[in-house]
């Protein structure tokens, strides 16, 4: 689905990758959908807006008839429900996509590799140690399962943190952003020093795109260019140097209060099983969307300004 082919694309959620995905496919001159819950969606003129809950498959179903490709750019908010929330609206869409013929694209995290000694790269195998990695894990076994079979047609984007526009406090550095423009000190989970992969959301949408583009690149994984790692700490002080301000003092959160928080919280206790990500190297290796899909990450300094103008119009 080239520019020779201009399709229907259907987004099923509108976050920073949702919105970005569809920026690229509206440029690209597809018709484009957004199915969000508020049906408020991404602001990209030429999208066209639908309310709707996509975990029901009748009604996804209709919404997605006659689509070239269905994006999951979902991203549920809180990491303590996942149970809840993500088998009927995953099993919704691949419902939707069998039904349709439609093209199953995904956006997923490193979750399912779970904690991995040395670079994360596609050919790893999934080996999860916990609740929402072994959901992420399970999840994309079934789509390659169907795929497999022949009932649909899928492919997985994976990405590390995700940086860049739109982020916000759901980002692990960008969070943080804000408050130290101000000179604020900048309050972390786990170990600021250690080497840390920074995925743009950007890239993310770029990624999808192009994968949904090409009949070889599915029925597989793939991870979204990514720059160089850089720890959360100089990650955080590019941009601040970006900005002309000086670099604030970086604190991790105790271990004490962040066990005790998961007694009251079940995205806290969720953050403490996945504690990992935090307190280990978490590099990812992109080699091979460069190689094979042409793609390159967005020049770090071009990902800083990005981050630095969405902090700074919040």
């Amino acid at each position: 689905m080239g520019r020779d082919h201009m399709g229907k694309h259907i987004i099923v959620g509108a976050g920073p990758v949702g919105t970005e995905t569809a920026r690229l496919l509206v440029e690209a001159g597809h018709q484009v959908v957004s199915v969000t819950r508020s049906g408020r969606g991404p602001a990209v003129e030429g999208v066209e807006r639908i309310a709707a809950d996509a975990s029901d498959a009748e009604q996804l179903i209709k919404i997605t008839a006659g689509a070239d490709v269905i994006y999951n750019c979902a991203n549920p908010p809180h990491y303590g429900n996942w149970e809840e929330v993500w088998p009927p609206l995953w099993a919704s869409m691949l419902q939707a996509a069998e039904t349709n013929g439609a093209t199953f694209v995904t956006a997923s995290s490193l979750y399912g590799y779970g904690p991995v000694s040395g670079r994360m790269f596609e050919g790893l195998p999934d080996l999860a140690t916990e609740k929402n990695g072994r959901i992420r894990a399970s999840m994309w076994a079934e789509a390659k399962a169907l795929h497999d079979a022949g009932r649909i047609k899928a492919v997985e984007v994976r990405a590390s943190d995700y940086v860049g526009a739109g982020v916000g406090d759901h980002g692990h550095l960008t969070r943080n952003v804000p408050a130290a423009l101000k000179g604020k000190s900048a309050m972390v989970i786990g170990n600021p020093h250690l080497p840390h992969s920074w995925t743009d959301v950007l890239d993310v949408a770029r990624t999808l795109v192009a994968v949904a583009d090409r009949e070889d690149s599915w029925g597989r994984v793939w991870i979204a260019p990514t720059n160089a790692p850089r720890s959360l700490r100089q990650g955080l002080a590019d941009v601040l140097e970006l900005a002309g301000k000086p670099m604030v003092r970086v604190r991790s959160y105790p271990k004490l209060i962040m066990k005790a928080g998961g007694w009251f919280s079940a995205d806290l206790r969720q953050l403490e099983a996945m504690s990992y990500i935090f307190t280990r190297s978490y590099v990812v290796d992109s080699t091979e969307a460069e190689t094979k899909l042409g793609l390159a990450p967005t020049p770090w300094d071009e990902v800083c300004r990005r981050t630095l103008t969405s902090a700074s119009a919040g």
